[in-house]
């Protein structure tokens, strides 16, 4: 991560702007804020955040717009603040290229917890490795295709180890069932999102001490999967 990340906190009710505010500046990071999606996208433009806090419902241009203008012209990660009525566009957000979201009413605390992972996870992106390692107990050598959890090797099939690699390689990151299937894509066979859960399924059997209830592949309900980070488990 880098030493001082600058943070676009992009909402349009000011008491909200200014308690992200106040919890980022205290945890170290540079804040510029906007009220609007022109603003959000002008000062993105000028500012060249390391990380964008977007809300979705926005005046000017709402934030799935932006995420989009956004997405055409770079790869800052952005984190989503949705409201609870706003599932569909949740999802929207997510297979757009959001990196994760945050519901509302959610907790300052919360939220910078997120933007030190977000980061964590887009420096991890940028310097590529080989073998993906996430924690002390579980490492995945892409090349030869070997995962092991703990002391145990586990065989996977072709289409498993990259959906699996897909996540490992982003711990926490939400993807959407369309997302991991178009990581795999000329991989699996299949066309449809739900092939993804038989796929999961399998990789929990093979993993999990109790796939019932996983340590490692976890479920987001109404979104799709994630991969635990080593303080979930």
């Amino acid at each position: 991560m880098v030493a001082v990340a600058t943070i676009l906190v992009v909402d349009d009710e000011p008491r909200i702007v200014q308690l992200v505010r106040d919890y980022l500046e205290h945890g170290g990071f540079t804040v510029l804020v906007a009220s609007d999606g022109p603003a959000a996208l002008r000062t993105a433009r000028t500012g060249r955040p390391d990380l964008i806090v977007l809300d979705l419902g926005l005046p000017g241009l709402d934030g799935l717009d932006v995420t989009r203008a956004l997405r055409r012209e770079g790869e800052v990660p952005i984190i989503m603040l949705t409201a609870r009525t706003e599932e569909t566009d949740k999802l929207v957000g997510l297979e757009l290229g959001a990196d994760d979201y945050l519901t509302k009413p959610f907790s300052p605390k919360e939220l910078v917890a997120r933007v030190r992972a977000v980061l964590r996870r887009a420096e991890g992106l940028r310097s590529p490795s080989d073998v993906i390692r996430v924690g002390a107990g579980v490492e995945l050598d892409v090349p030869r295709m070997e995962a092991r959890f703990g002391n145990r090797r586990v065989d996977l099939t072709k289409t498993e180890f990259q959906l699996l690699a897909t996540m490992a390689r982003q711990p926490g990151r939400v993807f959407t069932r369309a997302q991991l299937l178009d990581a795999v894509k000329g991989v699996a066979f299949e066309s449809y999102e739900r092939a993804i859960d038989a796929h999961i399924k399998n990789i929990r059997r093979k993993i999990e001490e109790n796939p019932r209830s996983p340590r490692y592949v976890l479920t987001v309900f109404g979104v799709g999967y994630r991969f635990a980070e080593p303080s979930d488990r």
